[in-house]
């Protein structure tokens, strides 16, 4: 009689059956998703939308006014011999100004505004009277001022050429967008697709041909593809951010690539041991596939919690993550069945001389099996170390230290806009960056309010921590002002912090919200900006933790029906996590092997990382965690002892486990050559998870903690009964016996062995090659 069959084995049995649909229905889907999406288009986050908190409330009074806010610019001219004042010095200035309103757009008329000569009002030159600030903004819309600059680009290259006796330099938000879009921008796209290729190549050693491959490649790439059409479609309900596309890559390729993975070395391996074609391929559905279906759940849910942050960027990553890895196990259940089944042994199809013979696992791993003959011998010793290891490495986690890093920390310092950067910054402390008071008026024409910017002014000057040029400027003809207030200090340092709290618990109260007819005047800026970030991602930890670890608990409680199991996943998560949170403090914070990385340590950890990079881990990290305890489940409810399970469990699944795993290790590297500092640490915060992960957790640690629980590992209390019971093995599948062959006596623990056959894994009592209907099961624990 048919056993019941879960629900991975019931979608890779129809499309098994139904081939040419699900293929075709897969590429259909793909293609569907990309047009539909690619019509609709793609809404961007906008600056009200990124905003929280304060900083927030004034990018809506902003936005709700109509108000668009122009690109603005900044041009030093400096000189360390001459001063401002100097005819030479003053010559170069207006030669500046006039080339560059001069400028024009095409058909458009001047491609700059509201141009202000350091010489025309306060704080223009610098107190040691050897700089002066030019500024003026952009003309036309701000999100077409990157298109715009190179004519403002080239008059000031001209004036640099005419005027040898002083530096000129450009700084600003459509010149720095500018010089993003050419230079970072490319750094990604190298990145990105270096990935592919690096990945296929990891897979041809792995597999030893080329088809078997290109599979796992092809999947990732389309689930990729066709993620980003519904991501285009969802983000008219939840805006995209501009990291989302190369997150999604980031991780529809790990992802994609280790669940085809998981299912086709199941499969080959089934074929290996003598199976028919359709059988190893509903083994592979049942097992593998179950795996895969469980995984992606636990990622999906994982990456849900980022969604209670209340931060749009984290929706928009966690929105992008989860449909790239909902689309990449759709395809892994439907589509890959099908073309196994369609390809059958030509899998094989273009073997790599020397590398072939690692094409059909049979026997597991024979370096992991020296290493768990140790660990199996000594769990109790391999724990303890495994585990001091991973805790050693987590302990500088309790001094780490989370930023905003500015420019010249998030970029290489010999980077030229690094460079103009901190030379403003030394001119003019604040100046690239100032904070701004957005002042909504009932009035805008009441001439009380002069009096309120000058009592403004003084005020914030006497404080001793803001400086000139202060600017008062209405936006248009509406009844908002904007009050431009360079800061001290670095801009995202402790000083500046100091005299943001100053500005928004002193100066405003006491002089602007005593004004009769001011509604409203929150600050903002970058400053201002990044503490109300940090401040609401701080609320947000709790909650976040509490529900990833929450369902990840529960979901592996329903999937093994074991509290034991459960706890045990989520503490060795935990360490891993803790563990790679320990090394980015180490290279990033304390600039231990920072070389190595290509990078001065900063001195911090990227506020958004440590957050974002527990939920991204955990979900990964349950990948191989599933994987690996499945097949000790599969083992065990087959007749096998817990350590005995745990033995064939580790070593069946170390192969796959570490081409995963050396794939995930080498795409996240890449990502850690990039030139920003997040993208920096983000890369290698994910590579030595998974690193470790895959090795010291999977290898060592989880078979020597299993090992020493041993039946505990499989304890339900009696009131947990209820919960559903799950199939771990082929017993899904119907295996029928094979034709009239004699019995032969029973050699083995859990089935028959044919006189003078050497078992797969000998010393375990347990033979692979023996068909399923001829063992004896262990009933279902709990």
């Amino acid at each position: 009689m048919a056993s019941r069959r879960n629900l991975a084995a019931s979608i890779g049995g129809w499309s098994a059956q139904h081939r040419k649909t699900a293929v075709f229905g897969w590429l259909l889907f793909v293609v569907l998703a990309v047009v539909i999406g690619g019509m609709s288009g793609t809404d961007k986050i906008t600056k009200a939308e990124r905003g929280v908190g304060e900083s927030g409330r004034a990018a809506r009074i902003i936005d709700d006014a109509g108000i668009s806010e122009p690109a603005g610019e900044m041009i030093l001219v400096r000189s360390d011999k001459l001063v401002a004042q100097d005819p030479k010095f003053r010559a170069a200035v207006d030669d500046v100004i006039n080339r560059v309103n001069a400028t024009q757009i095409k058909d458009k008329g001047p491609a700059t505004q509201h141009l202000r000569s350091p010489y025309a009002g306060q704080g223009g030159i610098s107190s040691d009277k050897h700089s002066a600030l030019i500024q003026f903004d952009m003309a036309g819309d701000s999100e077409k001022a990157v298109d715009n600059i190179q004519p403002v680009l080239d008059a000031v290259a001209a004036a640099r050429g005419a005027h040898s006796d002083v530096v000129i330099e450009q700084f600003g938000d459509a010149s720095g967008d500018k010089w993003f879009k050419d230079t970072i921008a490319k750094d990604f796209t190298r990145a990105e697709w270096t990935a592919v290729p690096l990945a296929l190549g990891i897979l041809l050693v792995a597999f030893g041909a080329v088809v078997a491959a290109l599979l796992p490649v092809a999947l990732a790439l389309t689930a990729f593809i066709a993620a980003g059409g519904l991501l285009a479609l969802s983000s008219h309900l939840m805006p995209v951010g501009d990291n989302a596309q190369s997150v999604m890559l980031l991780i529809g390729l790990a992802v994609g690539v280790d669940y085809c993975m998981f299912y086709l070395r199941r499969e080959r391996e089934e074929r290996a041991k003598g199976r028919d074609p359709e059988t190893a391929l509903r083994i592979a559905a049942a097992t593998s596939g179950r795996s895969v279906l469980i995984s992606g759940i636990t990622v999906i849910v994982a990456m849900a919690g980022m969604l209670l942050s209340g931060l749009s960027e984290f929706e928009s990553m966690a929105s992008a993550t989860i449909l790239v890895v909902l689309t990449a196990v759709l395809g892994s259940l439907t589509v890959l069945p099908a073309l196994l089944s369609m390809l059958g042994d030509k899998v094989d199809f273009g073997k790599i001389p020397g590398l072939a013979k690692m094409r059909r696992p049979t026997g597991g791993s024979k370096v992991w099996g020296k290493i768990l003959g140790v660990v199996l011998t000594r769990p109790r010793a391999t724990a303890v170390l495994a585990g001091g290891l991973l805790i050693a490495l987590t302990i500088p986690v309790v001094g780490m230290k989370t930023a905003q890093l500015p420019l010249d920390k998030e970029l290489p310092t010999d980077l030229s806009i690094v460079q103009t950067y901190q030379h403003i910054e030394k001119a003019f402390p604040g100046g690239p960056a100032p904070a701004q008071v957005v002042v909504k008026t009932k009035n805008p024409d009441d001439p009380k309010l002069a009096a309120a910017w000058d009592n403004f002014r003084r005020a914030a000057i006497a404080t001793g921590k803001m400086h000139e040029p202060i600017e008062v400027e209405r936006q248009g003809t509406t009844n908002i002002f904007k009050i431009s207030v360079p800061l001290a200090g670095g801009g995202l340092d402790k000083t500046s912090n100091d005299a943001l709290a100053t500005l928004r618990d002193k100066v405003v109260p006491e002089t602007l919200n005593k004004v009769d007819g001011i509604q409203d005047a929150p600050v903002t800026g970058n400053t201002a900006g990044n503490k109300d970030f940090n401040d609401k991602l701080g609320a947000a930890r709790l909650p976040i933790f509490a529900f990833v670890l929450g369902f990840a608990f529960l979901l592996m409680l329903v999937s093994f029906r074991s509290i034991a199991i459960a706890a045990t996943a989520i503490v060795l998560n935990l360490l891993s996590v803790g563990a790679a949170y320990g090394v980015m403090t180490l290279v990033f914070q304390h600039g231990y092997g920072d070389f190595l990385v290509g990078t001065d340590a900063p001195g911090a950890v990227v506020s958004w990382i440590p957050m974002f990079l527990f939920v991204i881990l955990f979900g990964l990290s349950m990948d191989y965690h599933v994987f690996v305890v499945s097949r000790i489940r599969e083992a065990y409810d087959k007749g096998m002892d817990t350590k005995e399970a745990v033995s064939h469990g580790i070593r069946t699944t170390a192969g796959v486990v570490t081409s995963a795993a050396t794939i995930m290790v080498a795409v996240f590297a890449v990502f850690g050559t990039l030139s920003m500092q997040s993208m920096k640490q983000f890369g290698v915060g994910l590579a030595v998870a998974v690193l470790l992960d895959a090795t010291i957790i999977r290898g060592l640690l989880l078979p020597a903690v299993m090992s020493l629980l041993g039946d505990h590992n499989w304890y339900l209390p009696r009131w947990l009964n209820w919960l559903p019971q799950m199939d771990h093995g082929d017993e899904a599948v119907d295996v029928p016996a094979p034709a009239a062959e004699p019995a032969p006596a029973y050699a083995g623990a859990n089935g028959y062995q044919a006189p003078g056959y050497e078992p797969a894994y000998p010393g375990t009592g347990y033979d692979e090659n023996v068909s399923s209907s001829r063992r004896i099961p262990r009933p279902p624990a709990g």
